[in-house]
């Protein structure tokens, strides 16, 4: 089975994933969240293995640019509902390969198990 690597084209931590994983040859295919909108049963996969708080990505500028509003009293529900309608704010990559799932870019840690 090839990885699935979900992210947005543009970012540049999808960039670098993306390079790494052509450089070690594991073959992927890319969800690209802009053209195919993040799916409910994975983000609750996502959720359920590394909990909201590390999947919601609120350092990235989609999540910045909500209103006050939006980004209060931020809950699970709230969350969720932020990322489904604004899939550049799930933390990128997420990448599935046969046998679990990497959040985030880390070289050492994909090393291991990719």
């Amino acid at each position: 089975m090839a990885a699935i690597v979900f992210g947005i084209p543009n970012c540049d931590t999808v960039k670098r994933a993306r390079t790494w994983l052509g450089e070690h040859g594991v073959a992927y295919n890319f969800h690209d969240y802009k053209k195919a909108g993040a799916d409910a049963d994975k983000l609750a996969i996502w959720i359920d293995k590394f909990g909201w708080e590390k999947v919601l990505n609120r350092a990235g500028t989609t999540f910045k640019k909500l209103s006050d509003d939006v980004k209060a009293d931020l809950d699970i529900e709230k969350a969720i509902a932020i990322m489904m309608e604004n899939p550049s704010a799930i933390k990128r990559p997420i990448v599935e390969y046969d046998g679990g799932i990497l959040l985030g870019f880390n070289a050492d840690e994909w090393e291991k198990v990719l």
